[in-house]
């Protein structure tokens, strides 16, 4: 919990006032964290239920599949590029499988990656988290200045205007709400590590390069 009110201080801290963060882009060396903080003690009164869950598949799919990530997690990252395409093509669009896709915020360029990918609503989120995972390895180097400005302009290269992505990094209250939201997640389903995978309400705790589809066969019936 430590840990999350931390990153949570920081989210609040990055668009205080806000105009901050535009004027101070990713700079996470002179965030006035100790006044953030006193702000923390609000989140118990955050409207979780005002996130969106990005869901991809039919509603009425006999299995649902709810992938935990992090946009920085390399490891999420070869999920989307090696085992996702298939999972797609074989699963989600054949009507067999719903799968919710929930951001882990373990760092501060995960959250601002997360606001990012949800900037353009539901029907860009997925092509964005995918352009997101792809360029993983450009956009998080540097500081906190320099990937602010490399998701930046990888939102501006989605179609979103610079006024829609200032709109989206400047809401302080959507960043408390996400962490708020995150939290709860997190502790519903003993989220630990990125990814994690739950099948039908279920943790799935194995390997999931050579395990995961099986055990979604498994809870299929195939």
């Amino acid at each position: 919990m430590t840990k999350i009110l931390s990153i949570l201080a920081l989210a609040v801290a990055f668009v205080a006032g806000g105009t901050w963060f535009l004027a101070n882009r990713g700079n996470t060396t002179d965030m006035p964290v100790g006044a953030a903080l006193a702000q923390t003690e609000d989140a118990a009164d955050l409207d979780t239920s005002s996130i969106v869950e990005m869901s991809i598949g039919a509603e009425d799919a006999p299995v649902t599949v709810i992938e935990y990530a992090s946009f920085t997690c390399p490891h999420c990252r070869n999920f989307h590029e090696t085992v996702y395409p298939e999972f797609k093509a074989n699963y989600i669009d054949t009507g067999e499988v719903r799968m919710i896709y929930r951001e882990v915020y373990f760092d501060l360029p995960g959250l601002w990656a997360s606001m990012i990918a949800r900037c353009g609503g539901e029907e860009r989120f997925f092509s964005t988290a995918s352009m997101i995972y792809e360029r993983q390895a450009e956009w998080v180097q540097g500081d906190g200045n320099a990937i602010a400005d490399n998701l930046r302009r990888l939102a501006l290269s989605t179609g979103l205007t610079s006024d829609e992505v200032d709109a989206c990094f400047s809401d302080a209250t959507k960043a408390q709400t996400l962490i708020a939201w995150f939290e709860e997640n997190r502790e519903a389903d003993n989220v630990t590590s990125t990814p994690t995978f739950i099948i039908d309400g279920e943790k799935f705790e194995g390997n999931w390069v050579s395990g995961l589809l099986p055990a979604i066969d498994a809870a299929i019936g195939e």
